[in-house]
């Protein structure tokens, strides 16, 4: 294959390249090798020179991301990226019956591949963040990519592309969601690049300030889950039963629960927090993408001491937020003025960043199913915070169900 060439031909003539796509024998390996690693550093090297290289800003002003800051960013955004590929081609799989399609993970791994090829070649012009937008644009062609390559590759019929189509890309957006939140927790304000290692059932991304895992034994749970979510799928096809076949796609984006009530988030904000008294507190609900989510804050403050609570539920994407803990970190770094953390604390995921004469701190938790809690206080020390968050109870959090959608 001449990867200019069959770029080339999906960009220009994709209903004519699907066919030839669709006849080449490939392995996982080789799609990764010969096309998905070289097309998916694009972006990411592009975004790295964009930002930290050209700068942005106006007026005659240029802001620039430090360069060991961005060369970690390019890293760890280019390996999700590369995760991000190979997690949606198991959600085309496990969906194809339920469009009339066949299961077939290889071909299934081709179509998310070569589909992408629009948004990694606009990716180019990350080069100039000004321009950054058009790389959006080029992103909306790699959708018609995808709807003409899956009657093609995954045998559905055309009549049910588009709606096979929709949903690949909804799951795309929860995914993208849940991997910016694991990019944002893995990279710190002033991370530096290191090195990246395989071995074992995990690979690994290491910098002076921690590192991030990819856990292969948690990516295998998760196929088995979109496998076994994409039999209940094609069992409730074939019986004409809808609620079943909704249970099972949500399923797929980690649950079919509801988001925790914005009333009951609310309810697990303390009325004050010792000294400190609670000044404001909020709650709201609502649906965005066809993403439900509930969130709840509260602010407490006492001469100038502050601190504001936060618990924000993801509704069903929350479960895939958590099964996404095959992507672990770790960090560890101190200075004369600051601490930054990141660990596990049993199953939560922790992160904490504070100031040693206590003007400023942070500490999030993302908790087993999915629910995220947060603490900043100005003025107020680490203990604090933890103990702030000790009295919005996660165990309780932790153990509420969500409610079953109608």
């Amino acid at each position: 294959m001449n990867l200019i060439q069959r770029v080339q031909d999906i960009l220009l003539k994709p209903k004519a390249t699907w066919p030839v796509i669709d006849g080449e024998v490939e392995t996982t390996a080789s799609l990764y090798q010969r096309y998905v690693m070289i097309l998916a550093a694009i972006p990411a090297v592009a975004s790295f020179i964009g930002l930290s290289v050209v700068g942005f800003g106006g007026y005659g002003m240029a802001l620039r991301v430090p360069i060991l800051s961005g060369l970690a960013h390019m890293v760890v955004g280019y390996v999700l990226g590369l995760v991000m590929v190979f997690v949606l081609a198991l959600v085309v799989d496990a969906l194809a019956p339920t469009f009339g399609g066949r299961k077939d993970p290889i071909s299934a791994l081709k179509v998310v591949a070569y589909s992408m090829t629009a948004a990694w070649v606009g990716g180019i012009f990350a080069l100039l963040p000004s321009i950054g937008v058009l790389g959006l644009l080029a992103s909306l062609y790699s959708i018609y990519l995808l709807f003409t390559g899956l009657p093609v590759l995954m045998k559905a019929p055309e009549a049910k592309a588009a709606a096979y189509t929709a949903v690949v890309i909804l799951c795309a957006v929860v995914l993208m969601l849940v991997l910016a939140a694991l990019s944002g927790l893995a990279l710190p304000t002033r991370s530096m690049f290191g090195t990246t290692t395989a071995g074992g059932p995990a690979v690994t991304i290491k910098t002076p300030d921690g590192e991030v895992k990819i856990d292969t034994a948690k990516m295998d749970a998760l196929a088995k889950k979109m496998e076994e979510a994409g039999k209940r799928m094609e069992e409730a096809q074939k019986s004409g039963d809808a609620a079943a076949t909704g249970k099972a796609m949500g399923a797929l984006t980690g649950g079919n629960g509801q988001p925790i009530a914005p009333a009951d988030l609310k309810a697990a904000l303390p009325e004050a927090l010792g000294d400190l008294k609670r000044e404001s507190i909020e709650s709201q609900g609502g649906q965005a993408i066809g993403i439900a989510s509930s969130m709840a804050k509260a602010s407490y403050a006492a001469a100038d001491k502050r601190v504001q609570l936060s618990i924000t539920d993801l509704g069903g994407t929350a479960g895939l937020a958590a099964l996404a803990g095959w992507a672990n970190m770790t960090m560890d770094k101190e200075t004369a003025e600051q601490v930054e953390k990141a660990y596990k604390q049993g199953e939560r995921t922790v992160r904490e960043e504070y100031r040693k004469d206590g003007s400023h701190g942070e500490v999030t938790v993302l908790l087993t199913n999915g629910v995220i809690v947060e603490a900043k206080g100005q003025q107020v020390d680490l203990a604090a915070l933890k103990k702030a968050l000790d009295a919005v109870g996660l165990d309780k959090l932790e153990a509420i169900k969500r409610p079953a959608k109608a």
